[in-house]
């Protein structure tokens, strides 16, 4: 994984707002995802890439640290415990300096608990689900109480007992010449006891891997990078801990019609040259439908219709956005023999009645003429 700067990655400043984050990874990752870039490696690792900073620099408490400590801040909050991580113990010299700021401070004892970690689950959408929002069944792997155990790690009929080592505080202090660090007992790894008879079943964890299942209900308006947060559903915690979080992230797949862009949606129209030239009214696609599109007389290619309301209601509330279709026409192809003669017909009449019909063709003629004489070629 690359060690680039988070901000430089996701291209934003380092004061950008979370909706700027946010904004600049659902970009990225619209345009690294592996869904839509098979079989390449470099796409693959900068949505990886792009994925890591989204995640740091949306969690305030990650994000701190990273900015005062860099990523040497992330790894010293792995150590203390704040869900980043499954790890039990940080005994190194910057606990001291970390544990205020991620809350792990002294963790060891007797009674000590220790939350679950987080979890994070990638969840694909097909456009029309994540605008009008679904129900889906997901499968994810977690790190579920030991029920042979209840938890404690030791067999049926025993109980763990207080370490000896550091005196069931979970804590010992090593002096470094002039410096005396305080940091988690090595021997029971900061929780104070000791399982002599270990549960047979859990290898004397406490817990155990498991497959589970959960039903998601995905909210309408949802977009890439949106995240719903399932709480207690992570892994779970240590002698008697809360368990962490499941953060289900969204990944919208790309759709064969429309883009979208926030709350609006857009698409290209393909129009028949004789439409395009005489007008006449066509149905444009919607998520809720056909719509009619009135198409005046000599509309060129490019041109933009704005369908308002047509586009997505945002999931955080907001008026909903419109569907922008883009005139697109067609030049007709596989003709026979007879029409090619039309076509060389009507265009000799364009030309004899003395007008121009070709109004684009004529400026840009103009502007080759005026760049030659410039230039003196």
């Amino acid at each position: 994984m690359s060690k680039r700067d988070f901000y430089q990655v996701l291209g934003v400043p380092r004061n950008a707002t979370e909706d700027a984050i946010t904004k600049a990874y659902r970009r990225l990752a619209m345009k690294y995802h592996p869904d839509r870039n098979p079989d390449d490696k470099e796409a693959e690792e900068l949505f990886k890439e792009a994925k890591e900073a989204y995640e740091i620099l949306t969690d305030t408490q990650k994000r701190a640290a990273y900015d005062q400590y860099g990523r040497a801040g992330l790894d010293a909050a792995r150590g203390a415990g704040s869900g980043f991580s499954s790890s039990d113990a940080f005994g190194d010299i910057f606990g001291e300096m970390f544990g205020d700021i991620f809350g792990g401070g002294r963790r060891g004892g007797r009674n000590a608990v220790f939350r679950g970690a987080d979890l994070r689950y990638e969840l694909p959408l097909d456009l029309e689900e994540a605008v009008f929002g679904t129900s889906k069944e997901i499968d994810f792997q977690t790190v579920r109480e030991c029920d042979e155990c209840s938890g404690s790690g030791a067999a049926r009929g025993h109980a763990p007992v207080s370490c000896e080592a550091c005196s069931g505080s979970g804590q010992v202090r090593i002096s470094q010449g002039i410096f005396a660090v305080q940091q988690a007992c090595p021997r029971c790894k900061g929780r104070g006891s000791i399982v002599k008879e270990p549960c047979a079943k859990c290898a004397g964890h406490g817990r155990m891997r498991a497959a589970k299942r959960l039903s998601v209900k995905v909210p309408a308006g949802v977009d890439t990078g949106d995240r719903i947060r399932l709480s207690g559903e992570g892994e779970a915690g240590r002698n008697g801990g809360p368990s962490g979080d499941l953060y289900v992230e969204i990944v919208v797949r790309e759709h064969p019609i429309f883009e979208r862009d926030g709350a609006h949606l857009s698409c290209e129209v393909p129009v028949s040259f004789t439409t395009a030239a005489l007008g006449g009214s066509i149905d444009v696609p919607t998520l809720e439908g056909q719509a009619a599109i009135k198409i005046p007389a000599a509309t060129q290619s490019g041109r933009v219709f704005r369908l308002r309301d047509k586009g997505i209601k945002p999931v955080r509330g907001g008026a909903t956005g419109d569907l922008f279709c883009r005139v697109v026409v067609e030049t007709p192809v596989d003709l026979n023999a007879q029409q090619k003669e039309l076509l060389r017909k009507f265009e000799s009449a364009l030309a004899d009645d003395g007008r121009s019909h070709n109004p684009r063709q004529r400026s840009w003629f103009e502007g080759v003429r005026q760049f030659f004489a410039r230039t003196g070629s």
